[in-house]
Formats: structure tokens, sequence, C-alpha cells
């Protein structure tokens, strides 16, 4: 399974992609207006640290505006996948850019029935959201295994990108269900680093070392 980072944070993502676990970004408005920083900047400066996808959101709600978006965004560089929501015209704006090889990433995502159309509309990848499908009473780990049951029944190659990620337990599900990727904020992905059995059998083996008296040389 591919890991996202979700976050518009420079340092953050600085951090996670010297880890070599970082596949990608994705980042949205509310993200980029968190950051304080100018849009196409902050985007450039992203795209210049991975070399995975990174996901730039349109703001328009129009297929006509949502394409002029798109072609300032995709000019940014060549790693730039364009995000649009799933409405109509996010949707004939997905077909539209997929037909010419750009990269798209089809977000707010809450059905099944959903997650087909973006597929028929040949996204790169759809963005259920499970946190937000669990805290309005729903099942969202049960939503990305009818999508994956579905994209596997017809052979989509739409990749499923499971977002609203809000602790390793919805990574833990996500990668049984077999989801292709998952975006987390930064916190989450250090939290997968964390076990008390892990933290114990450092501090043991650090208390043993020290009885040694000894040092390893380090230059």
């Amino acid at each position: 399974m591919k890991f996202f980072v979700d976050t518009a944070d420079i340092a953050d993502i600085k951090e996670m992609a010297d880890t070599g676990l970082l596949d990608g970004v994705t980042t949205n408005p509310s993200l980029i207006a968190k950051s304080g920083r100018d849009f196409m900047e902050v985007t450039k400066e992203i795209c210049d640290l991975v070399d995975g996808p990174v996901s730039a959101e349109v703001v328009a709600l129009d297929h006509e505006t949502m394409m002029k978006e798109a072609e300032t965004l995709r000019k940014i560089a060549d790693n730039v996948c364009i995000k649009v929501p799933l409405t109509i015209d996010g949707l004939k704006t997905c077909k539209k850019l997929t037909a010419d090889g750009t990269q798209v990433n089809v977000t707010l995502c809450f059905s099944a029935n959903q997650a087909l159309l973006a597929a028929k509309a040949g996204a790169t990848f759809v963005s259920p959201f499970v946190g937000r499908h669990d805290d309005n009473g729903f099942d969202g780990m049960e939503l990305i295994a009818d999508i994956r049951r579905i994209y596997d029944n017809y052979d989509f190659g739409t990749e499923i990108l499971v977002a609203s990620i809000r602790n390793p337990v919805h990574v833990l599900q996500s990668a049984r269900i077999g989801a292709d990727v998952a975006t987390m904020p930064p916190a989450v992905i250090k939290g997968l680093f964390k076990h008390v059995l892990t933290d114990k059998g450092i501090e043991g083996f650090v208390a043993d070392w020290e009885k040694t008296g000894q040092t390893i040389p380090t230059s």
C-alpha cells in the first residue's frame, strides 16, 4: 500500500520524505489556508520535494472554470495530480483531463456508487473519506471494502485512496481490505511506529549497554 501524507506543511513533508516511506502528497484548500502561504508557491515546493503524485485541488464548481484552473495547476510540475470533487462537473473534468494523460484524484467520495462513477470517468484515484463517514453514523471501512469488491469485479484501474484517516487502525484495516493508497496526517504516520513493547525493548537495551561502560566509535 502506498503512503501519502495529507498536509501542506513543508517541514512535515521533508521529515516524512526522509523516512523513505512517502509515495505522494495530498493537499486541499483547507490545508493550504492553514499553511498561510501562497497556493502556487507551496504546491511547487511540495512537488520539488517528492517524486510521486501531489494532489492540488481546483476550487471552481463548474466544468469550464475547473478546466482553466487545472490548466494552470498542471503547469506547476509534471507530478501534479488534479483534484476534483465528485460532482457531475467534476467527473466531466476528470474525463477530459485523464484523456490527455493528466492524473486526477476525485475527492469527497462517500458511497460505492460514487466510486463506481469516478472509475467510469477514468479517475486515477478516488478518495473515500472514512473518518467523516464514521462521524455520520456509517462504517467507513465497509465503504472501502465495497469499493474494492466493485473495482475488482470490473478490473477498474482507478486506485482507492483512503482519506480522512484518523488513526493507525484505519491504516491497518485499509491494508487488510486491499486499498491502494492511504493518505494520512503526519501524526498518524508517526503513530504507526509506536508500540509499547518496542519502547520497553529500547529502554532495556540502553540500560544494559550503559552497564558495560563501552562506546561504539563514531569517528
